[in-house]
């Protein structure tokens, strides 16, 4: 079911892109606004995952620490290439997975959660981010960033009057609608996609790890724990973390890369009466 919703939702960004594109920048509007979107998408692809370990001070853990031996009893099981395993010097609980592919994949836990968590609830939470690896959801999340990124782009283009035609940029009406609503519309998608992606990881990792239990009972302490300890890092990197690492709430939750941390923890309880 989510595999069908990314993809609808995905679709209708490509066709919001392509009637944006056609109404504002002419025959080749969409495409122009497409390549200059993936050719910065493109460089965070290949590049992005060594940036944000370097910006939050990660260190390769050695092959003995107990993350380390969790997450390779967790690849063994699943299939999956070995990550690099790295720590953050932070005290919230947290985990991210990055990489534009299982065979160039690393995972980064924080400290407080390898001081926080069981070895149960780090199971379930690493298992979760090797979802994340599994379901190529760096590919998936950086495609929806390209299209998003275009469509905001003509809306940028369409304020300046940039490759209209038929005087349609004088209306004032398709000016408000072109520079704010698709733009909106976009982001509003490309949360939508990411929140998908994480209830297929959480599925992935209570089936992974062995019990969705793990995983509810990790979840349902890093959401308290976020809400206590601060993590110092930049909001743009907050759709990586396995939950919203920094303090939000009200409007701004309606653009949160993450679905509801109780929606979540239901889901998987329902997945362990299922058992």
């Amino acid at each position: 079911m989510n595999k069908f919703k990314t993809f609808g939702l995905m679709a209708i960004l490509t066709l919001l892109l392509i009637y944006l594109g056609g109404l504002i920048g002419g025959q080749y509007g969409a495409m122009i606004a497409l390549v200059m979107a993936g050719a910065g998408n493109f460089i965070s692809y290949y590049f992005s995952d060594k940036l944000v370990l370097k910006a939050y001070r990660a260190q390769e853990l050695p092959i003995d620490h107990n993350v380390t031996r969790i997450v390779r009893q967790l690849t063994d099981k699943a299939g999956l290439p070995m990550p690099k395993v790295y720590l953050i010097p932070q005290d919230q609980p947290n985990a991210f997975a990055t990489g534009r592919n299982p065979e160039n994949a690393a995972v980064a836990v924080t400290r407080g959660l390898v001081n926080h968590m069981n070895d149960q609830e780090l199971s379930g939470v690493l298992a979760h981010e090797l979802g994340h690896i599994s379901n190529r959801d760096i590919l998936i999340g950086t495609i929806a960033a390209t299209l998003a990124g275009a469509i905001s782009y003509l809306g940028y283009a369409s304020h300046f009057g940039m490759g209209g035609r038929n005087g349609r940029n004088s209306n004032p009406i398709f000016m408000i609608l072109a520079l704010i609503l698709a733009p909106l519309a976009a982001s509003l998608i490309r949360m939508a996609i990411s929140r998908t992606r994480e209830y297929k990881a959480d599925a992935y990792g209570a089936m992974v790890s062995g019990n969705p239990a793990f995983l509810s009972s990790a979840l349902s302490r890093l959401e308290n724990y976020s809400k206590q300890i601060p993590l110092r890092g930049n909001d743009a990197t907050s759709h990586m973390f396995i939950v919203h690492p920094f303090k939000g709430g009200g409007f701004s939750n309606l653009f949160s890369t993450h679905p509801s941390t109780a929606e979540r923890i239901r889901r998987l309880n329902e997945m362990a009466l299922r058992r």
